[in-house]
């Protein structure tokens, strides 16, 4: 890359020079006779590096120009011509931010040496900048971490939709990571300042919902002391996330509805309308498209809920990144219990990497979180991760031969979910419902699943007592 160089000096024969060497170079030399010139360029061009004589003659000085060129791009190198015997002020422009000076009269082998070195730094600073920034896209994307294809196109996502006011749906399975994606969105937008409110509308009193997102008045209810301000009041300016929100009773879906539509909601008891500015980020493990067609989910919230739709990949999915995961999360805890950070050896690594994770990151996070405590000395071993074998097995079956990449990844799939399905069948001693409940999965795709992997009730235990759940 050619380097673009601003030269500031009121002596027109240095300053041409200075030009003719710098050309000579290779880079690309503009030239200012003052430092008013010299900052009127630095605001309306970009340079790489800036020579500038410290004293200009009139009015503005080199200092104000070393100034000038670090407030509008501090990555910008300057370098200092100096009079001799003025060593003291040069001193006091490296303090300032100056790469370097030299000192009148100069030679051009000299001045050859100084503008490489401030042209390599300024160049390092900058890769590693861009360095920097394609790690945080990659591997620390707002506490996310990822690098498949799944991850990248759910990081491209967020940073499209970040900057605007639209709404967002996360899908992902128990345990992947929505809420970090939900804050994610939230950090990276004009919003960040303001509050990010979450709200697991699976985990509050049906009786106490509307309560709990929209407040109430006093005296609305028994036991209604004060007037309460609610979840969306409370994210006023932010952000709002409502995780399962497919747990959320219809008659509350369309109060939210009306809060995504007019902006304004009504406190329980109440009678005046509230103006809330907020942006809505929901989430759900749910198939929601069967949930409308049941009846259960509202078919307008649906549609207002999903304008914009992220898919987050199930850890299965992308193995890739466990060993990034654990690395973040060996920090972590060592970090919160105050000890120093263990190693998982590499037999322990690639136990993990076999490892199917049916509760996705957060079982991960968990199993880190045990072996750091109960494991002796510094490093993790196989044994001392807590894998549920029987439910999971984590070896690899022996794969049919001549199999392609796709067609080996589809036998294991459907290997591990006919295990896991099974697994979770017997341990609800068959019962549909509950064992959809218990894994966080719609009991109409469930069935449906039962129906493509063609799971028989006779491989699943004892009967439950009532048939009509069994497919």
């Amino acid at each position: 890359m050619t380097a673009r160089i601003l030269v500031v000096e009121d002596e027109k024969a240095i300053r041409i020079a200075l030009r003719g060497l710098l050309t000579r170079e290779g880079y690309e030399v503009e030239l200012a006779d003052d430092g008013e010139t010299a900052i009127s360029r630095l605001r309306e061009q970009t340079y790489d590096v800036v020579i500038t004589d410290l004293a200009l003659g009139r009015g503005i000085t080199g200092m104000d120009v070393l100034k000038t060129a670090k407030e509008i791009r501090p990555e910008t190198a300057v370098v200092m011509i100096t009079a001799h015997g003025s060593e003291k002020i040069a001193v006091e422009a490296m303090k300032a931010g100056a790469e370097d000076y030299v000192p009148k009269p100069f030679d051009n082998d000299e001045i050859r040496v100084v503008i490489s070195r401030a042209f390599d730094r300024h160049r390092l600073e900058r890769e590693n900048r861009l360095l920097l920034e394609q790690f945080q896209r990659d591997k620390g994307f707002h506490n996310l971490i990822g690098t498949g294809p799944g991850m990248r196109s759910v990081f491209e996502t967020v940073q499209k939709v970040a900057e605007t006011d639209l709404t967002v749906l996360v899908r992902g399975e128990s345990g992947s990571g929505k809420e970090l994606v939900a804050q994610a969105i939230h950090n990276s937008s004009n919003r960040k300042h303001k509050p990010f409110v979450a709200v697991n509308c699976a985990a509050i009193n049906r009786e106490l919902v509307e309560s709990e997102l929209f407040g109430h008045e006093k005296g609305a209810f028994t036991g209604a002391d004060s007037r309460r301000v609610g979840r969306f009041e409370a994210a006023d300016g932010g952000t709002i996330f409502l995780d399962e929100i497919g747990d959320m009773a219809r008659e509350t879906q369309a109060k939210v509805l009306r809060v995504l539509q007019e902006r304004t909601l009504e406190r329980v008891g109440g009678t005046k309308p509230v103006a809330v500015d907020v942006r809505v980020v929901a989430a759900t493990h749910c198939d929601l498209e069967a949930e409308v067609e049941e009846g259960r989910f509202r078919e307008d919230l649906y549609y207002r809920l999903k304008v914009v739709s992220v898919e987050l990949p199930a850890l299965r999915e992308r193995s890739e990144d466990i060993p990034a995961l654990c690395a973040r999360f060996l920090e972590q805890v060592a970090e919160r219990l105050g000890r120093d950070q263990k190693k998982l050896s590499p037999e322990a690594m690639a136990r993990m990497a076999r490892h199917s994770w049916p509760g996705n990151v957060r079982e991960l996070r968990n199993v880190i979180e045990q072996a750091t405590v109960l494991s002796t000395g510094g490093v993790i071993e196989e044994e001392d991760l807590d894998l549920d074998d029987a439910r999971n097995a984590g070896i690899l079956p022996e794969l049919p031969a001549g199999l392609c990449f796709s067609e080996a990844k589809k036998f294991m799939v459907e290997r591990f979910e006919r295990d896991y399905l099974l697994t979770a069948l017997r341990g609800n001693e068959g019962n549909v419902s509950r064992t959809a409940q218990a894994i966080g999965m719609v009991r109409q795709s469930l069935q449906q699943k039962i129906r493509e992997l063609d799971l028989r009730s006779e491989n699943w235990g004892r009967e439950s007592g009532n048939k009509g759940e069994k497919r």
